[in-house]
């Protein structure tokens, strides 16, 4: 089930994403890399199992915000957090809010592998339910008939230039388009907006 399993390392130290990078790559795992929560955030993150890795201290937003702002979008990726300035008070905040584990640099690399392997084993699905149906048709009427039009291309997994030439506009014009609907449909990725056009088409 996991032998695709993604693994996303949030971190600001270059050498700590490198190394593991390195490590998780031997045993098999895909890696992405992150620098800054944000750039995480913003990410499209496909609905392959995976979990996060990321440092409680970062510059912007911390690790344990970036936790938060995934339980704000219902987004179920396990969350490990790791830091060089660990303690018992951080530890049990971490876990209170949903980290699956809390690991303090530096660490064995037997070790980090351990854990990235429980957390990928409690790995979900993100859910988008029937109950959430009459908010996603209000979010979906808020879409300008331009905005409906790049969300149907963009959820079969077109790309921009693609949209761009079906809808005879420019690119950036796509993704102008493609934010707005993103951020009225409150989708955390393209795989929850997918999701929720596959919802809103069943009950039509």
């Amino acid at each position: 089930m996991f032998e695709h399993a993604i693994v996303h390392v949030v971190d600001d130290d270059e050498l700590m994403r490198s190394s593991l990078e390195d490590l998780l790559r031997s045993v098999g795992y895909q890696v992405r890399l992150y620098s800054r929560a944000e750039d995480f955030l913003a990410a499209d993150i496909s609905e392959a199992p995976g979990c996060v890795i990321v440092d409680v201290r970062m510059p912007g937003p911390s690790g344990l915000e970036l936790q938060a702002a995934l339980t704000d979008r219902n987004d179920r990726l396990p969350v490990i957090l790791m830091s060089g300035h660990g303690d018992i008070r951080m530890s049990v905040q971490a876990m209170k809010a949903g980290a699956v584990d809390f690991i303090e640099k530096p660490f064995r690399d037997q070790e980090m592998l351990e854990v990235v392997a429980g957390a990928i084993r409690t790995w979900k699905p993100t859910v988008v339910g029937p109950d959430r149906l009459p908010e996603l048709r209000k979010r979906y009427e808020s879409l300008t008939a331009r905005e409906r039009e790049v969300m149907a291309h963009v959820c079969k997994g077109r790309m921009n230039k693609q949209i761009a030439g079906a809808l005879d506009i420019q690119q950036t014009t796509v993704k102008f388009h493609r934010s707005a609907v993103m951020t009225k449909m409150k989708a955390g990725s393209l795989a929850e907006l997918t999701r929720m056009a596959a919802l809103l088409e069943e009950q039509t």
